[in-house]
């Protein structure tokens, strides 16, 4: 194998087989970096194939309709420095070659806020509490890992599950009654109780229920290392293993959870990174995914009450 080594700001020395380039030039912790790759002038002919990894996450390839391999990948929030991407490219000839290239990355700056709810989320959990909260939380790292399995099942742009005003922003610092309670890992969408909520795209159904923090909640497995979650709400009107179309009603705005009142807590991640979800926005879709299997997506129209 060889082994090009480029330094950040750059793609890859003059003899690397793969050129690898990025897009944002220097995206901030906490977001979803494009990793593209082409033949460099070392390579010995066409790619068939790529794959790598950043932030410990396995890069998803897929050629665009100009032949560039793409993928999606995220930056942590916490990196403060520039991050490897890991890149290995496979030729028609079936030789194997290798590319670390260094991403820079910029600091996201958030405010603290300071927010008031019921004690019984902000003191230390009981044996059984905390034996609930540990399971759910092995649930959704499950899914997490579940997404690099499935190939990608989207082919149009992400969109916001709901139109509200934003109360909270990705990544702010939390001060919950009066205890440092870490970051807030996801996006909040004020609204009403029974409000509408939205799938942001296309995917598979792969968690719901009911859980301490979050409340009744859904996840969406986009394929390919993307996950979305809707948590607090009121109404799901899907099922586990459905299959979901792009805007289509999922579940309804509500106040169940750890919450100071309704709204929606929207998130979303890549593997097991925490990402801005407003930053899926941005992403640029390619044509023709491949499909998940699944049941047929529901209408969204009869659901039952989730009760925590």
């Amino acid at each position: 194998m060889l082994l090009a080594l480029a330094t950040p700001g750059t793609t890859a020395s003059q003899t690397a087989p793969a050129e690898v380039r990025w897009r944002p030039a220097a995206p901030l912790e906490g977001s979803i970096v494009s990793i593209f790759v082409t033949p460099g002038p070392g390579a010995h002919a066409a790619f068939t194939s790529a794959r790598g990894r950043l932030s410990g996450e396995p890069l998803h390839f897929e050629r665009g309709p100009d032949g560039t391999l793409r993928a999606l990948g995220a930056v942590p929030v916490g990196r403060r420095d520039s991050l490897p991407v890991e890149v290995q490219v496979e030729d028609a000839e079936g030789i194997i070659e290798g590319a670390i290239v260094w991403v820079p990355v910029a600091r996201r700056r958030v405010p603290v806020e300071r927010i008031r709810t019921s004690p019984e989320f902000s003191r230390p959990p009981d044996a059984a509490l905390a034996a609930r909260i540990a399971a759910e939380r092995d649930r959704i790292r499950d899914v997490q890992q579940r997404t690099h399995e499935r190939p990608r099942f989207w082919d149009l742009p992400f969109a916001r599950p709901r139109g509200g005003r934003i109360t909270s922003r990705f990544a702010t610092r939390r001060v919950v009654n009066g205890v440092e309670g870490g970051r807030h890992f996801g996006t909040d969408l004020d609204g009403r109780s029974g409000d509408p909520v939205r799938a942001a795209n296309a995917g598979l159904v792969a968690l719901v229920g009911s859980f301490f923090y979050g409340g009744c909640l859904v996840y969406l497995d986009h394929g390919a290392g993307l996950v979305t979650g809707y948590l607090h709400l009121s109404d799901i009107l899907v099922s586990e293993g459905d299959t979901v179309r792009a805007g289509q009603v999922i579940g309804r705005v509500g106040a169940t959870g750890r919450v100071t009142g309704p709204h929606l807590h929207w998130l979303a991640n890549y593997g097991g990174v925490s990402v801005d979800p407003l930053g899926l926005m941005a992403i640029e879709p390619l044509p023709t995914p491949s499909r998940v299997s699944g049941t047929a997506a529901r209408t969204g129209t009869s659901g039952s009450v989730c009760r925590p």
